[in-house]
């Protein structure tokens, strides 16, 4: 299980939106802790902290303790986090309380490894990626921080499914009615043909759009 570094937080006294632009306008992102049968804690948060962990991949599959000005700490795990549809900036994030000896579902990334070990990848295939994470049922005290993807001997035409892959221990996926695919390995051509197909129905596309302009002008005209 990951577990990052405290997050300070300060209280907020009001909720609602706007109480929320005026924690924006002190550069802050407000944010609430609910869940475990208490009331929702509201909170304010450097958006710093929120954006490093963000970009190394780790906020959603990472429990934090969230030290509350006044000597309060809660430990909680990121659900949700609004953005600026601009800057991307923070607007709003969710922490949900963890309750001991619970399971959550969580995205947890993917990681490939061994390639060089792959005769599929050896021999030329492309290795072609369906899920970059998957969804797991985990228990709140042992949250993985990564499902790791063994490459070893996989030759041309195999199909990775999630049965294929040693989840960490404790885990199971969320989709049960189906034994879903996470990677396969390509032949290069059939690879090279759809990148072909695709950007020869993107200048389709294309061409449509631009015959579509065209007539709306004539017509404004």
């Amino acid at each position: 299980m990951a577990e990052a570094a405290i997050f300070p937080a300060k209280v907020r006294d009001r909720a609602g939106k706007g109480a929320a632009r005026a924690v924006r306008r002190e550069g802050l992102v407000p944010g609430v802790i609910y869940g475990d049968g208490k009331d929702p804690q509201t909170i304010s948060i450097d958006p710093r902290l929120i954006m490093k962990q963000l970009q190394i991949g780790a906020l959603f599959n990472t429990i934090y303790t969230i030290d509350v000005e006044g000597g309060k700490k809660e430990k909680a795990l990121p659900r949700d986090v609004q953005f600026h549809p601009v800057s991307d900036a923070p607007l709003h994030i969710d922490f949900m309380r963890l309750k001991k000896g619970s399971k959550i579902n969580v995205n947890i990334p993917v990681h490939f490894i061994n390639e060089d070990k792959c005769p599929g990848i050896e021999d030329g295939g492309v290795l072609t990626v369906q899920r970059d994470e998957v969804e797991l049922l985990c228990p709140v005290e042992d949250i993985p921080h990564e499902v790791i993807c063994d490459l070893t001997g996989y030759e041309i035409g195999a199909t990775i499914r999630i049965s294929m892959v040693q989840l960490p221990e404790g885990t199971e996926p969320v989709i049960q009615d189906r034994d879903f695919v996470v990677a396969s390995i390509a032949d290069p051509v059939i690879s090279e043909a759809v990148d072909e197909d695709e950007e020869d129905a993107d200048a389709v596309d294309g061409e449509e759009e631009e015959g579509e302009g065209d007539s709306e002008e004539e017509s404004e005209e």
